[in-house]
């Protein structure tokens, strides 16, 4: 699709990783993978127009965490749509994770991975 958001997915979990681009694609995204957080974050400073959204794992791989990786992300652009997913952590959510973002918990369906990143796009400021 040539003109559909792109969304920026942090997931270390092989197979959890290829259901949420499948899922994406389906939904009418474009999935974009980072393989860490702070790859997210180079891509992000480096291409921050290009994105539409961050979908990223709470554990992950590498020095970064998910909470990190999204607070990066709105030092670089404060209405930058983040739904966090996660198979554990989630309470940390209300005092961790960024404002006006969302939790989805693992395991999820892939009908509900598109509908909250399609919230959180469709009410994200446009620049």
């Amino acid at each position: 699709m040539q003109d559909a958001p792109i969304i920026l997915v942090i997931e270390d979990d092989r197979d959890l990783q290829m259901m949420v681009e499948d899922a994406l694609r389906d939904g009418g995204f474009e999935p974009a993978i980072a393989p860490s957080g702070e790859e997210a974050l180079t891509l992000l400073k480096a291409f921050r127009t290009k994105y539409s959204a961050l979908v990223t794992d709470i554990r992950l791989l590498g020095r970064l965490d998910g909470w990190r990786v999204a607070r990066g992300a709105r030092e670089i652009d404060p209405s930058f749509p983040v739904l966090y997913i996660t198979g554990g952590g989630g309470d940390e959510w209300p005092t961790r994770g960024v404002p006006d973002s969302a939790l989805l918990k693992k395991p999820f369906s892939p009908d509900e991975l598109v509908a909250a990143v399609a919230k959180l796009v469709k009410a994200a400021p446009r620049p």
